[in-house]
């Protein structure tokens, strides 16, 4: 359930919140308990790179607006997942610029770690790379990370059919999210200027 608890930490969400004052300030360590992952795997990750995976954070944990893209997961640690967020251009391309110099071991963060001190580490035989070398393109590492749950588009923000993972102000992600959920049996191809038309509920022979 949505909450409206939530402190300035994740401040875009605090008027309307699927997450509490306490998990916004887990987001922000650098071990926090919701997923007892360590962003400094690699060395210490820079703070303008660090910025952007405490927003994706808070938008996973506290965005309200997330529902056409939530898929069932049959995972151990988790039920559900978001699937193809549609991310606003700007967003995916400031996010990669800002870790451009930074450093890590794996393109998908979501499996694959070494687990064995209850916190995440770089697996055997893996070394530690530039990120330019493990993400060659903004699309990669947007795409990659984590396991899909972005998708790279060449949408701007002022087109309305974006995700922002960050903003001032009203929240513009309601408004996507609910054009979404209305053109629900149009996938759109974005970046691509073309559509395919699904007829729900429907089977051919």
């Amino acid at each position: 359930m949505c909450m409206n608890d939530i402190d300035t930490i994740c401040s875009p969400w605090k008027d309307n919140a699927c997450c509490t004052a306490n998990t916004s300030q887990e987001a922000h360590e650098d071990n926090s308990y919701l997923y007892n992952f360590n962003w400094n795997h690699c060395g210490v990750m820079s703070d303008k790179c660090k910025q952007h995976f405490i927003q994706d954070t808070c938008f996973y944990e506290c965005s309200p607006h997330l529902g056409p893209w939530i898929q069932k997961a049959n995972e151990d640690w988790r039920k559900e997942r978001i699937l193809d967020v549609p991310l606003c251009l700007e967003d995916c391309e400031s996010w990669y610029d800002d870790c451009k110099n930074d450093f890590t071991c794996k393109d998908n963060w979501h499996k694959g770690w070494d687990w064995s001190t209850d916190t995440n580490r770089c697996p055997v035989n893996t070394r530690c790379r530039p990120w330019t070398e493990v993400f060659p393109s903004a699309e990669e590492m947007c795409e990659k990370i984590w396991s899909n749950s972005y998708k790279f588009t060449s949408l701007k923000r002022e087109s309305g059919r974006c995700m922002r993972m960050w903003f001032t102000g009203p929240n513009p992600n309601k408004k996507v999210a609910e054009y979404y959920l209305k053109n629900g049996a149009e996938v759109v191809v974005v970046g691509m200027g073309l559509s395919l038309m699904l007829m729900l509920g429907m089977m051919f022979f």
